[in-house]
């Protein structure tokens, strides 16, 4: 829905949502988000009793939507659920850990519940999972590794909400009409074929500007993030991955320039503007691609190979912050997002992929081609920062590595120069 949609008293109480995520994202704040979307009701509970949600702006669905309106009427209070992109929530986070103003609940991308438990900022599950685990099928019901990514020392932080993988999406007309049968399987097939597609503006791939789309070339090359006391193990892998990158943009010349933003979507938007033949994503992309550009049939290829096939894996989760002022509403409704039934409803809307394991299992899902190849790349796919994350130090070092990635991919800058420079103060940042 645009805001320029909505006629004046017409909004319904879904709408009011989403439009206050829009207005978050546009950069209005809380309080206009407040004033417009959530005005209080009668029968609220006591005039309008607050419970905060921070929230991705690219994961506000409809089946969210009606339990959020289901759970403010069960419990007499008033969502305020705000959205933003993740650069953004996480700075917002920190301050908030740092004044104790903290939301009730938060969804975060790849386990920052891990390192935040590290420094003392997430309450721990544990009672409430002895309680209600078991009725809510967890952990059995959920992929092992979601289950591992969440716990630190026996204690569980974070329960997985979406689990995701990153593929290789590619536009089949365009592999026809170059005489192309097959999709890469190697970056040695995939540059050849990249080649091959480029033609006039069309770029045989496009690269993502987001560094995390950088990660699973070098899981590819048997790079690990953190290993032992050291980063980027081992460091010529590394280079070679980063460089293969760059070549691949400013040498080969078959992708564009990844634009400087804070937008992951732009390979995304190439793809439905038919102005590159293949991207690297996940199931986050898959709707809106279907919607924007229904004429082009695209297929899900596996991860690609060098050393070892890989891609990551990836996802969100929830989070109860230490000090939520509503701790235990906020448990009851994580236990309602993540309910089978709900998973379903989420990948009927957006083609989002899901940790439990009765999901995977479904006759619907094992049997769609773009979800079943999905999920199939989690067979093989590694969480990159898992042992970052035990050491409470991610953020800082993700700076760092998102500077690195963007002088070697975006500016051209010389890779070994680069990843050297990055291992040295990331182990700084480590260390200290």
């Amino acid at each position: 829905m645009s805001i320029g949609s909505a006629r004046a008293g017409s909004l319904s109480r879904r709408d009011a949502l989403r439009l206050g995520g829009s207005l978050v994202a546009a950069g209005l704040g809380s309080s206009a988000l407040a004033a417009c979307a959530r005005a209080p009701k009668q029968g609220s509970g006591g005039g309008g009793d607050q419970f905060r949600i921070y929230w991705n702006a690219g994961h506000v669905y409809d089946a969210y939507a009606e339990i959020i309106e289901r759970f403010e009427k069960d419990h007499g209070v008033e969502v305020v659920w705000e959205k933003f992109q993740w650069e953004d929530m996480r700075p917002k986070l920190l301050a908030d850990f740092e004044s104790g103003n903290v939301p009730d609940l938060v969804e975060d991308p790849s386990a920052w519940a891990t390192e935040f438990a590290v420094t003392g900022n997430v309450a721990s599950l544990r009672s409430y999972i002895d309680s209600d685990g078991a009725e809510m099928g967890f952990p059995d019901d959920w992929q092992e590794d979601t289950v591992r990514r969440y716990t630190v020392d026996g204690q569980v932080y974070g329960i997985q909400l979406h689990l995701t993988s990153q593929q290789l999406i590619y536009n089949k007309a365009m592999f026809s009409d170059a005489g192309i049968n097959k999709p890469p399987a190697t970056w040695d097939d995939f540059l050849a074929t990249a080649r091959e597609l480029t033609r006039g503006e069309v770029h045989g791939c496009a690269l993502n500007y987001d560094y995390t789309y950088s990660t699973p070339w070098l899981l590819q090359n048997g790079v690990q993030y953190y290993e032992g006391s050291e980063l980027l193990v081992p460091r010529d892998a590394a280079v070679e991955a980063l460089q293969f990158q760059r070549d691949l943009v400013h040498k080969h010349k078959v992708s564009p320039v990844p634009p400087v933003s804070t937008d992951y979507t732009g390979p995304r938007n190439v793809f439905v503007a038919k102005k590159t033949a293949m991207i690297f994503t996940g199931p986050w992309d898959i709707a809106p691609i279907k919607e924007a550009a229904p004429d082009i049939d695209f297929g899900v290829a596996p991860a690609l190979s060098r050393k070892t096939q890989a891609t990551i894996a990836a996802g969100t989760g929830v989070f109860i912050p230490k000090g939520a002022k509503h701790a235990d509403l906020a448990w009851d409704l994580i236990k309602r997002m993540t309910a089978l039934d709900v998973e379903l409803k989420v990948t009927e809307e957006a083609d989002m992929t899901m940790p439990r394991k009765s999901w995977a299992e479904d006759p619907k899902i094992a049997s769609d081609p773009v979800l079943g190849a999905f999920g199939e790349g989690l067979s093989y796919a590694e969480d990159w920062w898992d042992a970052l994350n035990r050491t409470g130090k991610r953020g800082a070092v993700d700076e760092l590595y998102k500077s690195m990635y963007q002088q070697v991919v975006v500016q051209n800058k010389p890779a070994a120069d680069a990843v050297n420079t990055f291992v040295e103060q990331a182990t700084r940042q480590v260390k200290g």
